[in-house]
């Protein structure tokens, strides 16, 4: 995604600027509200959508309209539809759904970017809790898997579709893979394949729960621990998905080191991150390299060329990268046999 430039050039466009955080949140409150969802069902007048929503109505008329000017919604006279958009990307339940990303935006994100300046000054995440704090509140965590499922639904296919290896080896482990939103889908793509996630043991009811909504039983396997603490399993393939980016460069070292020690001879390990490299989405990239500094202790996002150190001086023989994706960068390391 190629972010079009504002006009700072001239006060209107600097000022343009400054407010777009309006139009983010316009958005958020629009997918907290479940407003994409309810005219799903079909148009609607505002009057119906006020009473649906249960709002005052005061500046709805307003808030509707802008939606409609960021080709969210579309007007036809008094009623308000889904743009196409919206309707396949912001309805509740629906298998293209990347609302729960961003609710996690309007829980966290947004109240966290309101102290960016306390952050630069003090280095310090603003989140107000850390990665432990989420996994032992089970209401938390849910609300972090539905982002995470959120991201692993779009990225998914890319990823199948971008790596062209898959045919060549019979397992396959992501490390930090959530619930196993990624890995069944790579398993299901590819059935040869036996799939297994490595998380925090937290993750294991949430895993199992998803593994039994995609008949996967037996087919793909959890194992709960620590990747800083604990070996991880060994595989052919080794996937480490937006991962690296919550941690330190010290920390994403070790862990490049810990997946070498996993990959099977010949075998091959899978990064991906929005990594700083792809020029069409630098902003977007950078802005997601702020998203770590507001909410984890050390993250950031990182070159392709920080990666390539690390995998090189882990062991890794030859290291490939290329786009994944709107903005992401996938990184191939390969295993000497």
């Amino acid at each position: 995604m190629t972010s079009i430039p504002t006009d700072t050039s001239r006060p209107a466009g600097i000022l343009r600027l400054a407010n777009s955080f309006c139009d983010a949140k316009a958005l958020l409150t629009a997918v907290e509200l479940d407003l994409f969802t309810v005219l799903h069902a079909g148009p609607a007048s505002e009057e119906e959508i006020r009473r649906r929503l249960g709002l005052h109505g005061r500046g709805l008329s307003d808030w509707l309209d802008l939606l409609v000017e960021l080709n969210l919604l579309e007007r036809d006279g008094a009623r308000y539809r889904n743009g196409a958009g919206a309707d396949r990307h912001l309805v509740r339940g629906a298998d293209s759904y990347i609302g729960g990303f961003i609710e996690r935006s309007n829980r966290n994100l947004y109240p966290a970017w309101g102290r960016l300046s306390e952050a630069l000054r003090s280095g310090k995440q603003q989140s107000g809790s850390d990665f432990e704090a989420v996994v032992d509140n089970p209401k938390v965590l849910a609300q972090f898997i539905n982002s995470m499922d959120a991201l692993t639904g779009v990225l998914g296919p890319q990823l199948i579709e971008a790596y062209d290896g898959w045919s060549g080896y019979q397992s396959v482990l992501d490390v930090g893979g959530c619930r196993g939103g990624l890995v069944s889908q790579v398993v299901r793509a590819y059935p040869h394949l036996s799939g297994a996630v490595f998380d925090l043991p937290q993750m294991s009811p949430f895993f199992e729960e998803k593994v039994a909504e995609q008949g996967l039983a037996g087919k793909v396997t959890f194992h709960g621990g620590s990747f800083f603490t604990d070996p991880l399993p060994s595989a052919d393939i080794v996937m480490l998905g937006h991962v690296l980016h919550d941690w330190d460069l010290r920390q994403r070292k070790f862990l490049v080191e810990q997946a070498y020690r996993s990959v099977n001879p010949g075998g091959v390990l899978l990064v991906y991150d929005r990594m700083l490299d792809r020029e069409s989405s630098r902003v977007e990239n950078l802005v997601i390299s702020l998203d770590m500094l507001l909410v984890t202790d050390g993250g950031s996002e990182y070159t392709v060329a920080e990666l390539r150190g690390h995998a090189e001086g882990a062991g890794f023989t030859s290291v490939e990268d290329r786009p994944l994706g709107d903005d992401d960068t996938l990184v191939v390391a390969r295993k000497a046999r």
